[in-house]
């Protein structure tokens, strides 16, 4: 078993963008020469998170309506009156979501649905530089 790491870096404007990162996922994918194995996406941070999705508008849309409808803004976060911050809803909405995703991959490409991407979403107040943590393991044969 091998494992390689690299990096995705993205700009974010927050706020909950959802930023497709399939490409990037398989191109480390490709690049650490590994025939098959898993692929893991992880954020650092407390208010970004990785997970799947059919990354077209509205089903983005619909993702962004059901997290203000389960943790919305403009409620009192403990966070916030701790911090001052007003990201108490982006801690909570990256937490139910999770910071860190497995992918499978088999002759060196992922094994992903038809209309299935693998997104990065930035739950934050605010524009941020995020860098992504890819780690992929497997053999070569």
């Amino acid at each position: 078993m091998e494992v390689r790491t690299s990096w995705i870096e993205r700009a974010t404007s927050g706020r909950d963008d959802v930023l497709d990162i399939t490409d990037e996922v398989a191109r480390a994918v490709t690049e650490s020469g590994l025939r098959a194995g898993s692929a893991i996406v992880f954020v650092p941070g407390s208010t970004g998170a990785v997970t799947t999705i059919e990354h077209e508008p509205g089903v983005v849309n619909d993702l962004r309506e059901a997290l203000e409808r389960a943790v919305p803004r403009g409620i009192r976060y403990a966070h916030d009156a701790a911090w001052g911050d007003g990201n108490g809803y982006s801690h909570v909405r990256a937490a139910w979501i999770g910071p860190s995703l497995a992918v499978p991959f088999e002759d060196g490409k992922l094994l992903l649905g038809t209309w299935q991407q693998i997104v990065f979403c930035d739950h934050d107040n605010r524009p941020r530089r995020r860098r992504l943590i890819v780690q992929v393991m497997g053999v070569r044969g």
